[in-house]
Parts: structure tokens; sequence; C-alpha cells
């Protein structure tokens, strides 16, 4: 099969329609290119904010409640690009208010019509303050015809018992979809999903926002590149990059996968670090501290 991972422009839409046409023109671009499952970031719904107006999309509070009051139809436009497509698709992460929750929230569509949303398990300073939100629901691991698919949003690739429970739950690729305003948050995420493709021996597709949205507060600066990692172990890349894109430069970055590539680095690569991981039990039990000064 075939992982497009976007690095996507936060550009200011004139209503639905015009952002109807933008995502329709990304999704068939993908799918042109034999793409089977399109990764889009996170905070990339932060586009709906403009549909509200310039006011309101400049002010937090006011752009995350525009943003949820448009994420089910923006959903449905993805399910059926998904089914006139024939792919799978993670759409882009935004606020959505579930109940007295506020949380960050992607939607996973197959091309049959099934649905499975993603939550965001830890929120970074600036989503705790100003933006209020909350952890979501739990992790999920999905059984689809592509394989056994899991998501960490962002901040949650720098996390390894997160990525290790997706992984001990079946999980063959986790994706990665970011928002990273600089260098180092998006090297954060980068080295995170590269830590996490080598722990798991795993895939794991990183998709980043990009470019500048002044309008909005919690999208106005966008650093990244999109990449698709494996273990750097037999079957995959000896640098664990299966492919990567042009820092900062909008586009999808596409690469084929062979999940028996997964099952063998699992079964019988140079090192096990899926397999060995439990040793870590024992020795992190019997560290000690000794004095010598």
């Amino acid at each position: 099969m075939k992982i497009a991972a976007a690095c996507y422009p936060i550009d200011w839409m004139e209503g639905f329609g015009c952002y109807a046409d933008k995502l329709s023109s990304w999704v068939a671009e993908a799918a042109g290119q034999g793409a089977d499952l399109l990764v889009f970031p996170e905070y990339a719904a932060m586009e709906y904010a403009a549909f509200a107006g310039r006011a309101v999309a400049k002010d937090v509070l006011g752009s995350m409640r525009a943003v949820s009051a448009a994420l089910p139809e923006a959903w449905d436009l993805h399910a059926e690009l998904a089914a006139r497509h024939g792919v799978h698709i993670l759409t882009g992460s935004g606020p959505f208010f579930a109940g007295e929750r506020v949380v960050n929230r992607a939607m996973f569509l197959t091309p049959d019509g099934k649905r499975q949303h993603h939550d965001k398990q830890i929120m970074t300073r600036w989503e705790r303050d100003p933006m209020g939100l909350a952890p979501g629901d739990p992790l999920v691991v999905m059984d689809t015809s592509l394989g056994r698919i899991g998501v960490l949003i962002c901040y949650d690739a720098e996390f390894p018992l997160l990525a290790r429970a997706l992984v001990e739950a079946g999980a063959q690729i986790i994706l990665v979809p970011s928002a990273t305003e600089a260098l180092e948050g998006y090297s954060r995420v980068r080295i995170g999903a590269m830590a996490r493709a080598l722990e798991g021996q795993c895939v794991v597709a990183h998709a980043p926002t990009q470019g500048a949205a002044p309008w909005n507060p919690v999208v106005d600066r966008n650093t990244g590149k999109a990449a698709i990692y494996g273990p750097p172990d037999l079957g995959f890349p000896p640098t664990g990059i299966i492919a990567e894109g042009e820092m900062n430069a909008p586009g999808w970055t596409i690469a084929e996968v062979d999940l028996s590539a997964v099952a063998a680095a699992r079964a019988n690569g140079q090192v096990r670090t899926m397999a060995h991981w439990p040793e870590q039990d024992r020795a992190a039990a019997a560290v000690q501290t000794v004095a010598l000064r």
C-alpha cells in the first residue's frame, strides 16, 4: 500500500465551498498517485475558523467554537471524498466541544463509510492555557483492510508509553499529525516519531502544518516537513527514513509500505526492541543512587 503524509498550508478560507475545493484537490492529487491512506495534520481544521469572519478567527475561544461547529460537515466531506477515491483518510484535527470537555479530535474515515475518532491524550502548555483543552477518549487501534493503525496526535508522539500501548494492542502503523510553530517543536515531534518507529518496530507517518496564518493565534506560525519512518533494520532503509519531503514545502510525501517487513523486523530483526521492551522493568527497578563526592 501507499501512505501519503501532508505538509499542509493553513490558508484563509472564504466559506465552506472554498475549503471543499481545496480539500477535493488535495485528496484527488494523493489518490492520483496511488495513495491508499492519507494523513492530514493536527489543527488543519483551524481553517474553518475563517468561515466565521476575521473577528472570530483571531479570538482563541471564538475560533475554537467556530471550528467545532464546522467539524461535522467537514467530516462528511472527507467521507464523501474517501468513498469517491477509494482511500482511507485521517482528517486534520481541531477543537471539538464534547459535552463538558473540549478535546483535540481527528476523524479516521474508510472508503466504505466507517468512522473512528481519535483524541489527543496529553496537552501542551498552550493547549492547557489559554485553550483549555482536556484529554479525550482513550487511544484506539483500528483493524482496517490496510492493517492495524493507531494515532498519536503531535505531543502524544513524544511519550513512549502511549506508542507502546498501541503496539501491544496490535498497531503496525502509527499516524502522527502535528502542528508546530518553530523548528524546535517540529524537531521534537520528528525525533519522537522516529523513536516510536524504532521502539515499536512499526511504520510511523508524520504530517505537519506549514506556513503563516496570522489571522488565527492557534496556527499563526507553522514549520515542518512530512515524512514516513520505519525501524532502521532489515527490510527498511538504514536511516529509518522511508520517505521525507522538503522543509516547509507544501504537498504530499508518499511512500510504498509493505507490512510484511514490519512482521519480519519484529520476528527476525538485527535487534528486537518490541520483544525486549519488558526487560527494561527489571533494569529500571534496580536503579541505585551512589554518592561519589
